[in-house]
């Protein structure tokens, strides 16, 4: 049957609430009931040919409860004068919230359109604009008010998290709902207290004035004859991004590497250090203005990652140069080649072209689909032989020998002398 029954009926109803266009009523005071539903209805053919079943389909609206049906005669010219629906409206919200089910949830909603009108109407629009979303955080509501009257009166609070006593809020609350409390925030703080540069959930923080986590930087001495810890040749050290960024270490060279292994197992090179590597995001280590001053050399993973990596450090510092990410390095470990689940697509600006022509393979698939050299698979002989020629005014590194083994296998050859 292609009528409209009872359950399509229903069906545009529940579109109404699941869309949250009954909800915002709540908010927008507008009146929609009485609500007159769309009805397909038989035809003459219908009338004439399936008589049966047009009369228990008109039974069937005439007992549905929450709505009401207007009827018209009709004369058919086979089955005579006939009474048959002509239109089917719902008359109150009440009837509407009943059919669906959903009354404690309205109710639910009109507590918190109620609640906000009275503390923070500013955020009536939020509510308009996502009444579904509001509704799913209806037991979280009374907490999420009492964070925005907290930072209205307290902008820019200059503390940690943490710090914020509310009662029944803690900070992983704030954490968890970072996301909505940051389109409330900025709703209904004053612009002066927005920092609007920050965006995202991670500069949560920052935008709102709150004390951050210091970002920490790791790194490791190479050159034994530079003495930060006394009687520690090679320490293993980790600041925050502040601190880090006012050393004054006489260091000429600076090495980044993203694998643990390669940080922990990277020999000692004259006024040099050796940073693990933070992936993407480079902001922190960016403070640190002196690096502008030293060779850095970046090395990362052989595949479209790396790359990506390497052209985002240069967006900081320009004058970085690639550490074991070339073709000859590729090449020569091919029995140890991985797969990348998830390549980069997009181009790269700042890669030199012999790097850029290797992405350009890698991205493209044009040496094998998805191929990938992770650098804690590459000869550790390679690592310093290359090191030797960097040092030495060489660009081309070669193997040092013909073997290939990994970093985590190196039992220290190079640990009692620079390179």
């Amino acid at each position: 049957m292609t009528w409209t029954g009872p359950k399509e009926l229903k069906a545009q109803l529940s579109r109404l609430w699941e869309r949250g266009e009954l909800l915002q009523d709540a908010v927008t005071g507008n009146v929609r009931f009485p609500l007159r539903l769309s009805l397909k209805l038989p035809s003459s053919a219908d009338i004439a040919d399936r008589f049966n079943e047009v009369r228990t389909w008109a039974a069937e609206l005439a007992s549905t409860n929450s709505v009401r049906v207007e009827w018209h005669e009709l004369r058919h010219r086979v089955q005579g004068t006939q009474k048959l629906p002509a239109s089917v409206w719902v008359e109150t919200l009440g009837d509407a919230l009943a059919w669906l089910g959903k009354r404690k949830d309205w109710d639910r909603f009109s507590a918190q359109v109620s609640a906000t009108r009275q503390t923070h109407p500013a955020l009536l629009p939020w509510l308009e604009r996502r009444p579904v979303q509001a509704l799913d955080l209806a037991a979280e509501w009374p907490q999420l008010l009492a964070v925005v009257t907290w930072l209205v009166d307290h902008p820019r609070p200059g503390i940690y998290l943490r710090q914020v006593d509310l009662p029944g809020v803690h900070s992983k609350f704030i954490e968890a709902h970072r996301g909505v409390l940051a389109e409330l925030l900025d709703l209904a703080l004053p612009a002066d207290a927005v920092d609007i540069r920050k965006t995202g959930i991670s500069q949560f923080s920052a935008r709102y004035g709150f004390l951050e986590k210091p970002t920490r930087i790791r790194f490791r001495v190479l050159d034994p004859a530079i003495q930060i810890v006394s009687g520690s040749t090679h320490p293993d050290m980790t600041l925050d991004a502040d601190s880090f960024g006012r050393l004054e270490l006489a260091v000429q060279r600076i090495f980044i590497t993203e694998n643990e292994t390669n940080f922990l197992a990277f020999p000692p090179v004259r006024d040099a250090i050796v940073i693990f590597g933070a992936g993407y995001g480079w902001d922190a280590l960016a403070r640190s203005h002196w690096l502008k001053n030293c060779s850095i050399h970046y090395w990362g993973d052989i595949d479209t990652h790396g790359f990506g990596i390497l052209d985002q450090l240069r967006g900081h510092f320009d004058h970085v140069v690639s550490l074991l990410m070339d073709r000859a390095t590729l090449d020569a470990h091919a029995a140890i080649w991985g797969s990348e689940d998830k390549p980069l697509r997009v181009d790269l600006h700042r890669l030199t072209a012999e790097e850029r022509a290797l992405y350009d393979d890698l991205r493209d698939n044009r040496i094998r689909a998805g191929l990938r050299l992770e650098q804690e698979h590459i000869g550790f002989h390679w690592l310093v032989h290359c090191l030797e020629q960097i040092l030495n005014g060489s660009i081309e590194p070669r193997p040092a020998t013909g073997g290939h083994f990994l970093v985590a296998n190196f039992q220290g050859s190079y640990q009692n002398r620079g390179i």
